[in-house]
């Protein structure tokens, strides 16, 4: 995938007290491998971060080493998040099968330090604008945000899916029954 540049205005403080910093980041996909597993551990085991992901916090370095090795790199479309060459977060699409194989389902996570700086929606957008065609028998690009992940719902908005329904009751996420919101893209609808 294409590295491109973008500008990014970050806004730092509190209150009234906000300065904005001009600042030029070069954001990729890329692989995610072994020798990333310092930066994956610091998103991977933030609680902030993992709130509303499938997966518990990672306690040992261990633990993430193994993920990688034995999912990660067997997965067909797993990519690292990066600023600068520097793994941040994390993007895939995964396949469904059978009568299903038009659906593909996207998921995503940053490191808290990156959020609200327009890096995850750039990602969406990046593999909104590939997946299509690396993967040519995808008509619909899904995503499930939980109905209290505000700001994971306006990435969606922002790169262009359309927010379909709320899936009441729909599963049950460490311990308690959650809400999810379906956002769709379609292999048709324009690109942002």
């Amino acid at each position: 995938m294409e590295e491109e540049l973008q500008k990014l205005t970050i806004n730092e403080g509190k209150g009234g007290n906000e300065s904005n910093i001009e600042l030029s980041s070069d954001i990729s996909l890329r692989l995610l491998d072994v020798s990333d597993i310092d930066d994956f551990m610091v998103w991977a085991t933030d609680d902030k971060v993992t709130r509303f992901c499938s997966f518990d916090s990672y306690t040992s370095k261990e633990d993430g080493i193994n993920y990688i090795k034995n999912t990660v790199s067997r997965h067909p479309w797993y990519r690292a998040i990066c600023v600068n060459n520097r793994p941040v977060g994390s993007i895939s699409v995964t396949a469904n099968s059978g009568n299903d194989k038009c659906r593909g389902e996207l998921g995503y996570v940053l490191a808290a330090d990156y959020w609200g700086k327009g890096i995850a929606t750039k990602a969406v957008k990046m593999v909104a604008n590939t997946i299509f065609d690396e993967w040519p028998h995808l008509e619909r690009l899904e995503a499930l945000v939980d109905v209290e992940n505000v700001g994971s719902q306006r990435v969606l908005e922002k790169a262009g899916f359309t927010r379909e329904a709320v899936l009441r009751k729909y599963l049950i996420l460490k311990g308690t029954t959650r809400d999810r919101i379906i956002f769709s893209l379609l292999s048709t609808d324009p690109r942002n």
